[in-house]
């Protein structure tokens, strides 16, 4: 049996204001045109401008995750679920209804204090709660969850293994169904034993399925040493630090955890995979006062992609340049 020990620390107010960090500083690029997304502005009113590094680099977050998702979605099409770990105020599932994507199940989970102003906000506006209404299907609502036919939210600490069964059980999560995971800066947060714990359960009940996992890398030199004492200074101390070393330390965690396999790729890497009108057209967007930063910035963020199953295993990211042409104004 899988030791389900957990470490509770009390105050999560620091990991939960990350949350309100990442959207602001997304609306912050939508707001300047780097990429759409008309469902932001109603969790986030309003946000200063970020640095010109900060944006490029939420810019290739996004589209660097979005990527994955395609490709995921050529092999499966609309039938698959898709379940996001940490979801805070992310809209994937409305922009993919914009895509003409319905796809079966998709589910979202984050700590109560978070899911409840989701909630308040879907319910508040009409071109949410419109989306996720589908014919014939009812929505049920809780202070913390709701439920439509094939969208669902949740609060949940993902530390508790039972707890995360029993919601996705609500969410009428299907084992059977291929599915994709993501996480954006979320495992990191959770202390090693139990991140593993949900890693172990994910893999062995979830036998066709990929984990897109955004989070820091290279913590170990002087450059993360610092982004890690930011961190800590704002109530943020980053448990799972030690599985964000290197690429090859994301890649251990999810073999580790009984995952068919994984590849991993740095912020540089991903930033060129993309096409290469889109970074041109983004470039222009604002110039770079130190392209330095933001090089460094891209080499302490990767995207991990772990699989389970034969369906996902040839899942690539190419890349047409290498770091020395990583175009820096």
């Amino acid at each position: 049996m899988m030791d389900r020990q957990l470490s509770f620390h009390g105050d999560e107010s620091g990991v939960i204001a990350t949350n309100d960090d990442a959207s602001e500083s997304k609306r912050s690029c939508v707001k300047l045109g780097y990429y759409q997304d008309d469902y932001l502005q109603n969790f986030v009113k309003s946000s200063e401008k970020k640095a010109p590094e900060i944006n490029r680099g939420y810019f290739a977050r996004v589209k660097g995750i979005e990527t994955c998702i395609e490709k995921f979605l050529k092999k499966t099409g609309d039938k698959c679920q898709i379940i996001n770990l940490g979801c805070g105020f992310d809209t994937l599932y409305w922009r993919l209804r914009d895509a003409g994507h319905s796809v079966t199940n998709f589910i979202e989970l984050d700590f109560p204090t978070v899911t409840a102003k989701k909630c308040y906000q879907i319910k508040r506006y009409k071109v949410l709660l419109d989306k996720i209404h589908l014919e014939d299907g009812e929505i049920r609502f809780s202070p913390t969850d709701l439920h439509a036919t094939n969208y669902h939210i949740v609060g949940v600490d993902l530390r508790s293994i039972d707890e995360v069964a029993n919601k996705l059980k609500q969410s009428d999560v299907d084992f059977d169904l291929p599915t994709i995971f993501l996480a954006e800066c979320v495992l990191v947060y959770i202390e090693t034993a139990n991140c593993n714990n949900l890693l172990k359960w994910l893999s062995s009940n979830f036998h066709s399925a990929a984990f897109v996992n955004y989070e820091q890398v290279n913590m170990n030199d002087r450059f993360g040493e610092v982004m890690l004492g930011n961190l800590r200074a704002r109530g943020c101390n980053l448990s799972g630090v030690e599985s964000c070393l290197s690429l090859d330390t994301q890649i251990s965690r999810f073999v580790q955890c009984g995952w068919t396999g994984a590849r991993s790729w740095d912020m540089c890497q991903i930033y060129e995979s993309l096409p290469t009108s889109e970074r041109h057209r983004i470039e222009k967007i604002e110039m770079l006062d130190e392209g330095e930063l933001l090089v460094q910035l891209f080499q302490h963020y990767c995207i991990t992609v772990a699989w389970n199953g034969e369906l996902f295993q040839d899942i690539e990211i190419t890349v047409e340049k290498r770091l020395s042409t990583l175009m820096i104004d």
